[in-house]
């Protein structure tokens, strides 16, 4: 028998350690489980004589959808799709039910995440498997409530807990920070010695594969789904409609085909296979992930399950056992997917497994001598930010994507199931799931092998690390360069990563700080990257207060508010929109009425058909004439100039053509953000700089705020705006890529005298907080209503022109606000970030979205969506007439509400009025 110490130490010794090219190349596995490799679960669905007998049901002639995946996720979305009413759908598994990866998951459910979406879908799940599937069939899934337990080593990694534990009693969820001596009482067995503290989650628990599939299985087929096993999928037909719209049309077995408009690919390793059958990309990687199962542990029946994040490690309660394992730093791709793989399992390379042993040893010292019962090392499927692939792909429509789950689809399938469903039936999902959507990701980094491995390795990596507020990747950078990007690097630019492009942070007093080429961390003999500035530099930001250039981006705010800085925007998005149709299709996209004289700018929403805010951008109406790109498109009537935030352009892109598509309008939409640059000169000095460069009159009467001109800047055409992302005078000058440099050159020149100075994206977090500009997905998103948010005058309600959405705001501003959007400022100077939780007069109301420190009023400010714990109507007088505090990290701060921003109130600056 081996023993979790001393054996397996001595089995590590003896074997030569892996080549680089061993670890990421393909190797030869035994599929057949063995007593040294196995689950630990009572009941799985394998057939005991291994032979498929053909598909266990008929397939029909066409169904509405098509789910291809029997694991949790496929399981999870036909459910949901019945219980929504939608009867006549498939689900198609090659094998068995849970072949795939779901089998061998270890199936724990942690409530507490640093994501309130997170947070709500975990709690959607916990509910499905805890009492919803009970109730409706009578059956038991196998959930185990045992608890639990977050260890903290360390100051930071309790901080990190303690916000998780604030924004938990926002949702009702139970949870107790512990000290050392209270976890010991909790968990006998525990090593406490080192411990900072704990986070302990009662109500936390553990999920059965076989049982929970099973049962949704008999669920969705009660509401009249039809599950049908040992049926692998072989191809996915795609026509072009009559508009040459790529579409789903039917998916082939070697059974038959079947007819549907609607494919949910939910195959979890497989998933980029299956992709491929339709021409559409699936990022994901597989991977090695293991956890090895204890023989019998006396005294440990009932202990709350374990993650010691610290030590990347995990400890499953099971039974009498405990299942170990964790997230390590050199895990081993899986290059070669077979199709043949079900209910199989890979052998366990223990020089990866080690670093877990030891870590869960010091944690459960008797672990130092208890025997190994089975290994369990099976696939699964990671992505680029280690967040799953959901939506309609862009490449074709009806071709949904469920995969790609980062060994988390147990625990996130019911509340992805769910909003997966809503998504195919009605367009969209209920929840704010732009953090999972596809389209998150730009075009040209989907089918990227290098940025796919890269980024899907560190993510993997980094998992169990602490999840600070400004922290960037070091894998697959620089992607995406703008013209400005060596010049501002040699200035002292920090960069930070958005949508593949390398967009200025805050800007270094020290000099340079490049970003190098990815080292994995030193994994697989690459050797690891020393004296990395860049590195140092994030490193210091692993903080929850103040980090040490608090100073600087002080610097950078203040310069802009008192005399003048240059902002490089020009990873933004940069779009044209023409056609015959071009100026329906703008009343309806568009909140606000943006057909205003060609000149003009306007700020504006588009909305989901529920009146939730897709985007918020500026649209500028163009003169009809030749085309003079990247200037100006060719248009004969009406044209449109859309700049849209560059982190999530390819979410707006698709969200435009779906619309297009879906109204069957006649246009033509353009992407020229690669042909421009885009700088923004702000502040009060911004006039008398730039009346320098541009050939034309910059006083209020020649060029008002939102409008807009092509002008000459020392010798270039550009495109003036007027227009402010910080609240201050200022203009845009959105650049052809050639003449970035010169025009760029040219504005330092001429503000030299004024003090100009370059400043970055987190000066403009700062600034437009502290003006009361929403972020979008951060205080604006699709589950949030213009109203709500207090966009109200970016809406032509008052006009008769339709728009998307618009009957959704014309209720909810004739019932009343459920909820909407506060300021609030505290007094103390300690820094918040998000998430903390909002108290009105002691009971939680909301949590705070966005928050940052402003430099010009000195004072934190936050953001956050307020309900009323009646549900009520929240009104003005609601906010006036309540007490509030603000709760970071358990610790509570009398906070200020604001229904307008605190500075500028009177939006006085902007129109270059500073007296």
């Amino acid at each position: 028998m081996a023993f979790l110490g001393s054996a397996v130490r001595r089995l590590a010794s003896a074997r030569p350690p892996l080549s680089p090219l061993c670890r990421t190349s393909t190797r030869s596995y035994s599929s057949e489980p063995t007593t040294e490799k196995s689950v630990p679960y009572e009941k799985t669905l394998k057939q005991e004589d291994g032979v498929r007998s053909g598909p266990t049901k008929p397939l029909p002639r066409s169904a509405d959808v098509v789910v291809i995946g029997g694991g949790s996720l496929g399981c999870q979305t036909i459910y949901h799709l019945a219980k929504m009413g939608m009867t006549n759908v498939v689900l198609l598994e090659r094998d068995r039910l849970t072949a795939g990866t779901t089998w061998h998951t270890a199936g724990l459910l942690w409530q507490l995440r640093p994501s309130d979406v997170e947070v709500e879908l975990l709690a959607h799940t916990r509910n499905v498997i805890s009492k919803d599937l009970e109730e409706e069939t009578g059956l038991h899934t196998g959930w185990i409530q045992n608890g639990g337990l977050f260890i903290a080593s360390n100051k930071q990694r309790l901080d990190e807990y303690k916000r998780l534990m604030s924004l938990g009693k926002v949702y009702g969820i139970e949870s107790h920070v512990l000290t050392p001596a209270e976890t010991k009482d909790l968990y006998p067995l525990m090593n406490v010695d080192d411990l900072y503290g704990t986070l302990y989650v009662p109500k936390d628990g553990t999920m059965d594969p076989a049982g929970t599939c099973t049962t949704l299985s008999r669920a969705a087929s009660a509401r009249g789904a039809t599950v049908i096993e040992n049926c692998p999928v072989i191809g996915i037909q795609v026509r072009p409609d009559d508009l040459g719209v790529k579409r789903v049309k039917a998916v082939e077995t070697p059974h038959g085909t079947i007819e549907t408009p609607c494919v949910v690919n939910c195959a979890g390793v497989w998933a980029t296979k299956l992709g491929q059958m339709a021409g559409v990309r699936v990022p994901l990687i597989a991977m090695h992930h293991a956890y090895v199962v204890t023989e019998r542990i006396e005294g440990i029946q009932n202990m709350p399950n374990v993650r010691d994040h610290d030590a990347s490690v995990y400890l499953r309660l099971q039974g009498d056992a405990l299942s170990v394992g964790g997230y390590e730093q050199n895990p081993i791709f899986w290059d070669e997917v077979s199709d043949k793989f079900a209910f199989s399992l890979f052998d366990l390379d223990w020089d990866v497994f080690m670093q877990h042993i030891e870590g869960a040893i010091n944690r459960v010292p008797v672990l130092e001598q208890t025997g190994i019962k089975s290994t369990v090392c099976g696939p699964e499927s990671f992505t680029a930010d280690h967040k799953p692939l959901m939506g309609e792909a862009p490449e074709v429509r009806g071709f949904f994507l469920g995969c790609g789950f980062n060994s988390a689809g147990m625990m996130l399938g019911g509340g992805c199931g769910r909003e997966l469903a809503h998504w195919i039936i009605h367009g969209r999902p209920e929840k704010d799931m732009y953090g999972y959507d596809i389209r998150r990701f730009h075009n040209s980094l989907t089918d990227n092998t290098r940025w796919i491995r890269e980024r899907s390795h560190e993510s993997y990596a980094k998992n169990y690390s602490v999840v600070f507020p400004f922290d960037e990747p070091l894998a697959s950078r620089n992607m995406r360069k703008d013209p400005f990007y060596q010049v501002l690097m040699e200035q002292g630019c920090v960069f930070q990563e958005r949508h593949g492009w390398e967009r200025p942070g805050w800007f270094n007093r020290e000099g340079p700080a490049p970003v190098k080429d990815y080292d994995y961390y030193g994994a697989y003999d690459i050797k690891k990257n020393v004296n990395y500035k860049y590195n140092d530099l994030l490193g210091k930001e692993y903080t929850f207060d103040f980090p040490p250039h608090h100073d600087v981006i002080k610097s950078e705010c203040l310069s802009c508010r008192h005399g003048v800085a240059v902002f490089d925007m020009s990873y933004f998005g940069k779009f044209y929109l023409t056609g015959p149709d071009a100026k329906k299709a703008a009343d309806w996209l568009f909140t606000a009425d943006v057909n205003k004289k060609p000149g003009s700018t306007v700020y504006t929403c588009m909305l989901n058909k529920r009146g939730g805010a897709e985007a918020d951008l500026t649209v500028s109406r163009l003169e009809s004439g030749a085309a003079n790109l990247p200037l100006a498109p060719e248009s004969n009537g009406d044209a449109y100039y859309l700049a849209i935030g560059g982190g999530v352009a390819e979410h707006n892109w698709n969200h435009i053509r779906t619309v297009l598509q879906d109204q069957g309008f006649r246009c033509q939409l353009m992407d020229h953000s690669e042909d421009m640059g885009m700088i923004s000169i702000q502040g009060p000095k911004s006039r008398e700089v730039l009346q320098e460069v541009l050939d034309t009159d910059l006083s209020n009467e020649a060029f008002p705020f939102s409008t807009h001109k092509v002008v000459n800047a020392a010798g270039h055409q550009v495109r003036a705006m007027r227009l402010s992302f910080v609240g201050e005078l200022g203009w845009e000058l959105h650049i052809p890529k050639d003449s970035c440099l010169p025009v760029y050159q040219a504005v330092m020149a001429a503000g030299a005298k004024h003090g100009i100075i370059n400043s970055g994206y987190r000066a403009i977090d700062s600034l437009s907080i502290e003006k009361g500009y929403r972020h979008w997905h951060a205080d604006l998103r699709p589950d949030d209503t213009p109203l709500e948010a207090g966009l109200g005058f970016t809406c032509k309600l008052k006009s008769s022109i339709p728009f998307q959405g618009r009957d959704r705001l014309e209720k909810q501003k004739e019932e009343g606000l459920r909820r909407r959007i506060v300021s609030f400022t505290i007094d103390e100077k300690v820094p918040m970030f998000g998430l903390e939780a909002i108290f009105r007069n002691g009971v939680p109301v909301g949590h705070l979205r966005r928050a940052d420190y402003g430099f010009f009023i000195d004072k934190t400010i936050g953001y956050g969506y307020i309900r009323n714990p009646d549900g009520g109507v929240v009104s003005a007088d609601f906010v006036k007439s309540g007490e509030f505090t603000l709760e970071r990290m358990g610790v509570t701060y009398k906070a200020k509400a604001h229904l307008k921003s605190p500075f500028d109130p009177e939006n006085k600056r902007v129109k270059g009025i500073y007296v």
